[in-house]
């Protein structure tokens, strides 16, 4: 019985709207970053299965409804998870990185087996989409197989800044960049992230706190000692002109009740400012004032651990030190948030852009470049500045280094989600095309990157095939550099999953270079020409122009040699081009498809295993008809 359009309408709603608020997370600032943007991006590739399903008319049975109830609580499993590791502090995160792999393991692992359940073949949709999702679902399968945390150097890193005193200035450096905690306020944020946590958790922290504001301390040394011009109690207090912070009952002694400069623990455990029990305890007392207990001894311990964070947490609000760290010069202040400081910095900047100095200009836009590659806050900083068209407008510089500086600060800012948008508004395509005909090679392998970046967004792959962007991709492809080669690749590759791209591709001659690379496998490209190839074999232009160029011997030796996943698509490709083809199936058979196709059949992937059963068939009838004809 199928299931009533209420239901299908309510299930297929609930899970478009949760690979959208999926989608639409920000950009993970910590060590679970790869894992986190791979976790994101899969779920992302959902998306056109369900919104096809929900405009079509077909209904659903039960079961299928079923299963998509499943994958729905399944992906908010993986929405809560996401939310859950890009928050709070990046140190505690770090020191229960297996704890987070699990966790990714599982949901992904619970994904995966909803994705098997479902039956592609007896919905209805396209080719195209049919053909995306049973990729995303060899994807997630790869996944489940993999340890993607993986990361010696982290736990050797990790292990060694924990154990020694003063550990080697590089381990620290490696620390804080991948963890991001590269600027006095991404520590900032830390300690104040830690002292939340502290509050949140009580004891169950036990000796985790210890270990992680000794990190912090450490960490905060290293970027003082990178940084040593800096001086944040100024710095910071251009942020908070008129603010009067609330000092945490943690930070306040109470005696005074005042914020600790030196803080110490007694005998009962207790901590008080120096001063303060110093005082009491010559006044003959022998309890603690807090808990009333006699105190065993008199002896006052140093509480570096409070100490670092109270000064961590004067630094993020403005408040002087006990000590100062040298003048403060306002160009490099809080590089990496929305303060007042970035914003005079970025107007500063704005300004160069806008002036007729090539010099100025050249600078300015570099600078940006830089800025914008740093971190996120920096994008959402600069953008909000009004930076992204004078950007646009520097594409069509007379000057090679500007427009390089121009095309990349773009790239860097597109990482940004809602930036794309921004973007194209400005109509940077047509300039991005431009730079990527006729820019420096560095120029034209970042617009390609670029392009790719606003490609992500479905509208845009339309606008970008209609400019022009396609001949000059595969110009790119045939005479870049090797990373320009295949910035060039994965930017066809996105742009052709729109069905009026693959024509232009075609036409524009994309078919030999891709076979060129087959055959040249020490070059390093087998794997983004075959992903190409598979795409463009859908499309009735793209068989035709695949099955004149050859191609047959080479899909057969990767059919029998190559990776897992190039064999998948090697297969999608012949399965492609024989269908409906007998003079094609007869040369695969000549060249020894059968066994290649029959191991396939039983070793490759589920996508792979599928696409060999069905040529092994087209085979087995053709067998069939010349035993007809020759009896």
């Amino acid at each position: 019985m199928g299931g009533s359009e209420s239901s299908k309408g309510v299930v297929l709603g609930r899970l478009v709207e949760c690979i959208k608020e999926i989608s639409g997370l920000p950009e993970c600032q910590n060590f679970c970053k790869r894992v986190y943007g791979n976790l994101v991006r899969r779920v992302k590739l959902l998306s056109p299965l369900f919104e096809e399903l929900k405009d079509s008319d077909e209904s659903l049975s039960d079961e299928q409804l079923e299963n998509f109830e499943s994958l729905l609580v399944a992906l908010d499993s993986a929405k809560t998870l996401l939310k859950s590791v890009n928050q709070g502090s990046k140190l505690y995160q770090a020191l229960r990185r297996n704890d987070t792999a699990d966790k990714f393991q599982q949901v992904t692992e619970k994904i995966e087996a909803v994705l098997s359940e479902i039956p592609y073949y007896k919905l209805e949709i396209s080719e195209e989409v049919r053909e995306q999702i049973e990729l995303v679902h060899a994807q997630f399968k790869r996944a489940k197989a993999q340890t993607e945390f993986a990361d010696i150097q982290l736990d050797m890193d990790m292990a060694m800044a924990q154990k020694e005193k003063d550990p080697d200035p590089a381990i620290l450096k490696r620390l804080c960049e991948k963890l991001h905690l590269r600027t006095i306020n991404d520590l900032r944020k830390e300690s104040s992230e830690l002292h939340e946590l502290l509050i949140t958790s009580g004891e169950e922290l036990g000796d985790s706190f210890e270990m992680i504001t000794s990190l912090l301390s450490k960490l905060r040394d290293c970027v003082l000692t990178e940084n040593p011009e800096v001086d944040t109690s100024e710095c910071e207090k251009l942020t908070i002109k008129h603010r009067s912070p609330v000092i945490p009952d943690d930070f306040r002694c109470p005696i005074s009740l005042e914020l600790m400069k030196d803080p110490v623990i007694v005998s009962t455990g207790q901590t008080y400012e120096r001063s303060c029990i110093q005082k009491w305890l010559d006044a003959g007392h022998k309890t603690c004032p807090k808990t009333q207990q006699t105190l065993v001894h008199t002896a006052l311990t140093p509480n570096y651990v409070l100490k670092s964070l109270i000064a961590l947490w004067c630094e993020s609000n403005g408040i002087e030190l006990p000590k100062k760290q040298g003048n403060c010069r306002t160009k490099k202040c809080g590089g990496s948030s929305h303060s007042d400081c970035d914003r005079t910095a970025i107007g500063a900047l704005l300004d160069k852009l806008a002036s007729n100095n090539i010099e100025q200009q050249r600078a300015a836009a570099g600078e940006l470049r830089l800025l914008a590659k740093r971190n996120a806050d920096n994008r959402v900083c600069i953008a909000e500045a009004g930076a992204i068209p004078p950007l646009v407008d520097l594409l069509s510089s007379s000057d090679p280094r500007t427009q390089e500086h121009a095309v990349t600060a773009l790239l860097n800012l597109s990482i940004n989600e809602s930036n794309k948008g921004t973007i194209v508004n400005a109509g940077a395509i047509p300039d991005i095309v431009d730079v990527l005909k006729k820019g420096s090679m560095e120029a034209r392998e970042n617009a390609a990157a670029t392009l790719f970046s606003l490609s992500v967004l479905d509208e845009n792959k339309v606008q970008i095939g209609a400019a022009g962007a396609i001949p000059a991709l595969i110009k790119l492809l045939c005479e870049g550099t090797p990373r320009g080669k295949k910035d060039a690749a994965t930017a066809i590759f996105n742009l052709s999953i729109y069905q009026g791209n693959k024509a232009r591709a075609v036409k524009a001659g994309i078919v030999g270079p891709l076979i060129q690379f087959l055959k040249d496998a020490g070059g390093g490209m087998v794997d983004e020409a075959l992903a190409i190839l598979a795409i463009l074999a859908s499309h009735h232009e793209g068989r035709v122009a695949i099955g004149q160029a050859g191609p047959i011997p080479i899909l057969v030796e990767v059919i029998r040699t190559g990776s897992p996943r190039n064999r998948e698509n090697a297969a999608a490709v012949l399965w492609s081009l024989c269908t409906g083809d007998p003079v094609l199936l007869k040369l695969a058979k000549e060249h020894g498809a059968e066994a290649a196709l029959q191991e396939l059949s039983e070793n490759g992937t589920d996508r792979a295993k599928r696409k060999a059963g069905s040529i092994l068939e087209l085979l087995q009838r053709i067998e069939g008809d010349d035993n007809l004809r020759n009896s």
